[in-house]
């Protein structure tokens, strides 16, 4: 669809794919649900806050697939559920909270010892499907006929999905990424990812070089938002019927504009990659 807030960018609607499983999780989710069936593996552990957008695409995906679901949060359990984890019990996860620090261990082996030993064999999904699966299937994003734009703009948390576009360019496109984190640290997310996937720094480097980082777009911190976000946020599903969530697609289409005041752009996509289920479950909170 046209952007009409935009001289001359177009939206593509990952949001609109799945009722649930929408946007980039669709993409995220597939072959690792894919891969938990080959192996014959009946339960998932997969990792995320009280509010994940990952989680709660994953409960659903584990429901239509017969999988178990073990949910990891993280920190202590909340006195009220947020609608993120009333949605994923009732789907039949089996929620577990655990504390900070051990959260930070999750990518240990240790950790991945405590997981079999705790909850017998199972498919560990990384948080937001950050893994080979995750950007395999990312790749899948753009479509032959996106090949008209000359640069592509996502935002970027776990950056898997970032790492898959930038693994699916075209040689004559550029891809934009606007980190939904404070601090930076995208870039280098994003090498470890393709160079996994590669599995060659060289390789990792080069596809790196069409990518342009986009770091001070983040409004405070992940999660984190302004009056002025909130606004901007609230006249594009007035005036535009467009939805737009506070974590990633709000920041990512006002830093859009932002940039656009500077840039000219031959010819723009955007990707909004859902998680609007995110908004209810902030205003709850």
């Amino acid at each position: 669809m046209r952007w009409k807030s935009s001289k001359n960018a177009d939206v593509k609607r990952l949001d609109l794919l799945h009722p649930i499983v929408s946007g980039n999780k669709f993409f995220k989710l597939k072959y690792n649900i894919e891969q938990a069936k080959h192996l014959g593996v009946e339960r998932i552990v997969t990792f995320g806050g009280a509010y994940s957008n990952h989680l709660h695409a994953a409960a659903w995906a584990c429901k239509e697939n017969n999988l178990q679901l073990i949910a990891l949060i993280r920190g202590e359990e909340p006195q009220a559920l947020s609608p993120t984890l009333q949605d994923i019990i009732n789907w039949g996860a089996q929620v577990e909270y655990i504390t900070r620090d051990a959260y930070a261990h999750k990518a240990t082996e240790d950790f991945k010892i405590w997981v079999f030993d705790t909850f017998g064999p199972s498919f560990i999904i990384p948080e937001g499907g950050a893994n080979f699966l995750g950007v395999n299937g990312c790749m899948e994003i753009l479509a032959s006929e996106d090949s008209v734009y000359s640069d592509v703009f996502c935002s970027a948390g776990t950056g898997t999905m970032a790492s898959g576009l930038a693994l699916s360019l075209k040689p004559h496109q550029t891809l934009h990424v606007v980190s939904a984190l404070k601090g930076g640290g995208m870039k280098q997310q994003m090498f470890d990812l393709i160079k996994y996937f590669l599995m060659d720094d060289e390789a990792a480097s080069e596809v790196l070089k069409n990518v342009v980082f986009h770091e001070d777009f983040h409004f405070g911190g992940y999660a984190k938002t302004t009056p002025e976000l909130e606004d901007f946020i609230a006249n594009q599903k007035a005036q535009f019927d467009l939805p737009l969530d506070k974590v990633y697609t709000g920041k990512l289409f006002k830093a859009f504009l932002e940039i656009e005041k500077n840039h000219v752009f031959e010819k723009a996509l955007i990707i909004h990659s859902g998680g609007l289920q995110g908004n209810r479950t902030i205003s709850a909170s």
